[in-house]
């Protein structure tokens, strides 16, 4: 049995400690917050854009700490879960390395590529694994696309056009803070940074042209260029003003014999289905592939199933490895980069 301690109780420790619920071979052992309440089981006052809100805790049997480095010091726990600001990621995450624990870490991985990178030296000189809470490729529509792509059923991978934005998220006063959220570059696209870089490997540069908000991109559309100039993929992401479309995910992916096509947003208070996964064929066929459960915590049980097998294995994850996110938060500066030169920037 993997035994972990959970850093953090906002939302985010929460859907991980649900999620957990749902996998065997893994238990949560300690929690660490320093907010009393939270850590006494009241969790009534967590919520966030997805998922259930927080309610009343049973917490018995739990080891609790309000000092993070007590925590990281309990000889029973195999994993501390990072589920921290992410200004707090690296830091945290090099201790309990150190400490010969492994690391699984909410995304980003750091909001500096520089930070990143000690974080993946460190795993490998402690011989542990650092994983990184890259969630996207274990949502349903995403983990289609990618199996499709990986097993090669049509043909390889031409390009694709990704596309993620929300209204402004106004509830979180640090957002566009480049020290303790990074934006909307480093809190939202790096989903699509990381996926990208899984189906199709690192690009030789970008070319991203946008608007800034302070020191962070604001609004972006980007042409990711790979050594197969052949291979064209896009990235549109960011924020608009209007709070009618909280949020909105979409994909075109092109395969030598196949198209795969998914468009969903939040409007309102509904959540629009524009048109679920479909597969074009190049036989003229129009396919819709049955999927798992929509309920997003799902997938995050199926990410923390990925850690646990990378645990018992003790080696990397195609999906979950530290030098996958490390490389999508460096996209991330690259994009940075080119919006505020109006250049290419090589990656």
């Amino acid at each position: 049995m993997i035994q972990v301690g959970i850093a953090g109780i906002g939302f985010m420790g929460m859907i991980h400690y649900l999620a957990y619920q749902k996998v065997r071979g893994v238990k949560v052992r300690a929690l660490c917050e320093q907010d009393q309440k939270r850590l006494a089981g009241d969790w009534r006052s967590i919520q966030g854009n997805f998922g259930p809100r927080g309610t009343m805790m049973d917490l018995g049997g739990i080891d609790r700490y309000a000092k993070l480095d007590e925590m990281i010091a309990d000889p029973s726990l195999d994993v501390i879960d990072v589920c921290l600001p992410p200004s707090l990621h690296a830091e945290v995450s090099i201790a309990a390395l150190k400490a010969g624990k492994h690391v699984f870490c909410e995304k980003p991985i750091a909001l500096k590529p520089a930070d990143a990178a000690r974080m993946v030296r460190t795993a490998e000189r402690a011989g542990k694994q650092l994983m990184i809470g890259q969630v996207l490729p274990f949502f349903p529509e995403y983990k289609f696309a990618y199996r499709t792509i990986t097993g090669g059923k049509y043909g390889k991978l031409l390009g694709g056009h990704f596309k993620r934005i929300i209204s402004d998220p106004l509830w979180l006063p640090d957002f566009y803070n480049p020290e303790s959220t990074g934006g909307p570059m480093l809190d939202l696209h790096v989903h699509d940074a990381h996926y990208i870089r899984v189906i199709a490997g690192l690009p030789k540069s970008v070319q991203s042209v946008g608007s800034m908000r302070g020191e962070v991109v604001e609004r972006f559309s980007t042409q990711f260029r790979f050594d197969d100039p052949k291979l064209v993929i896009t990235a549109t992401s960011g924020v608009i003003d209007q709070q009618g479309r909280s949020f909105t995910h979409a994909y075109e992916i092109y395969l030598e014999k196949a198209t795969l096509l998914f468009d969903a947003a939040g409007i309102g208070k509904d959540w629009v289905v524009g048109y679920p996964v479909t597969v074009l064929t190049d036989k003229g066929r129009v396919l819709r592939p049955k999927l798992g459960s929509g309920d997003p915590c799902d997938a995050f049980a199926d990410e923390i199933r990925e850690m646990v097998r990378t645990v018992a294995a003790n080696a990397p994850s195609k999906l979950l490895a530290g030098a996958l996110a490390c490389d999508a938060v460096l996209l991330c500066q690259k994009q940075t980069q080119s919006v505020q030169t109006g250049r290419t920037v090589k990656v």
